[in-house]
């Protein structure tokens, strides 16, 4: 059996940082939400699936779930500059519901800022973004997420629900991976 912590080349943050870093999220979005109804976290699956059942357990903020599934990689760790939707939202209360998109990683900026459009454009009552992580030095797209957890330089990070062809999603902490193994 493969040890996925083997391929790590370094790493960027421990089970403990993203802990904090939650916390501190969920503190400002409570802080931020405190007088608001109908909050719904939306995960943009797979990526993001780890970081928000920690996000929600730490919020105060009553809030419901949903998912949507969107591709904008091909078989690379490059994205394609499109974005396609392959699990959309389906809420028949959306003009009365405060959406936030939940993100492990933003690279170019391009889903987020679509998916922003996207959900305004259906009626939702306001779209807001946090993501655990955020790579400005890739970003192509005027887009800057709302609540971020910590910004960081332009490596492949795996880890934490990120991952690498499907792989290294279970490491309980965010590292960047080797180059060989890309």
């Amino acid at each position: 059996m493969t040890d996925w912590n083997e391929h790590v080349e370094r790493i960027l943050l421990s089970e403990e940082e993203i802990a904090t870093t939650v916390k501190r999220l969920a503190e400002q979005i409570d802080k931020d939400y405190i007088n608001e109804e109908n909050v719904v976290l939306i995960g943009v699956l797979k990526g993001s699936v780890t970081f928000m059942t920690d996000l929600m357990r730490a919020m105060k903020t009553p809030t419901k779930i949903d998912f949507m599934k969107v591709s904008s990689y091909g078989d690379s760790t490059i994205s394609s500059g499109n974005v396609n939707i392959v699990l959309d939202l389906n809420r028949k209360n959306l003009p009365s519901e405060n959406l936030i998109l939940v993100e492990d990683i933003v690279d170019s900026g391009r889903t987020l800022k679509y998916l922003v459009s996207y959900l305004l454009n259906k009626g939702a009552k306001s779209v807001k973004t946090v993501t655990l992580l955020d790579k400005p030095a890739r970003r192509e797209v005027d887009y800057t997420p709302e609540y971020v957890g910590q910004q960081i330089d332009n490596h492949f990070v795996i880890g934490y629900g990120l991952d690498y062809s499907e792989k290294y999603r279970t490491l309980p902490y965010v590292g960047v991976i080797k180059p060989e193994y890309i």
